[in-house]
Order: structure tokens, then C-alpha cells, then sequence
């Protein structure tokens, strides 16, 4: 499976976005992104809404960066619209633990 992985800096936010699926295989590509995205402090955003699938090891990653994030003073929000990948989150009850919401602009304009 493949992933496309790109940043982009704005409105003092650093948004990782993503397209395609999220497994075992590209986790560490993603967890590298996060990585270089939440180095800087302040805001970080994984725009999620083209990616496909994921899975335990890429949950894991989104894991880690959250307690990174949130130990550092940092915010960590995730934008998902997808029916099916907001069902994994619910069923995992990572609904409750992230900051999600359906659009880039609504996780910048969030307090």
C-alpha cells in the first residue's frame, strides 16, 4: 500500500496532511511527519480526510504524538470526515481521547 505525506505551515499551525491508507507499513513514514511537524511546539494538525484505512500501528502513532504533544504543551488535533474512519475512532474510543474535527478550518479556528 502506498501514502502520500505532505506539510504545509500556516495560520501558526503545522498541518500534516495524508492520503491513502495508514498500517503497519507506512506508520513509520507518518510517525516521522509528526515528528518534524510537532518539533517546533504550538498547534499540530493531521488532516486525515483522504486517507482510506487504518489500522493498530498507525493508531499507535496518533497515540504517541498526542502524549508528546500534550506533555510538550502542544496541540495535537486530528480532522476526519470519513463515516467509516470516525467509526474506528468511536469503537476505540479514541473519539473521546482526540480533538477531532470534519474540516482543516474548523481544527485552525478551534480554541
Amino acid at each position: 500500500m502506498s501514502v502520500s505525506i505532505s506539510t504545509d505551515v500556516g495560520d501558526g499551525a503545522v498541518i500534516v496532511h495524508v492520503k491513502g491508507d495508514l498500517d503497519v507499513y507506512t506508520a513509520p513514514r507518518l510517525k516521522e511527519a509528526l515528528d518534524e511537524g510537532s518539533a517546533g511546539g504550538g498547534r499540530l494538525i493531521l488532516d486525515l480526510s483522504e486517507v482510506d484505512f487504518i489500522d493498530s500501528t498507525a493508531l499507535g502513532v496518533l497515540v504517541g504524538t498526542l502524549q508528546e504533544t500534550e506533555a510538550s504543551g502542544s496541540v495535537f488535533r486530528l480532522v476526519v470526515d470519513d463515516p467509516f474512519l470516525l467509526k474506528i475512532f468511536h469503537i476505540t474510543g479514541f473519539d473521546g481521547v482526540f480533538s477531532i474535527f470534519p474540516q482543516v478550518e474548523d481544527a485552525l479556528s478551534a480554541n
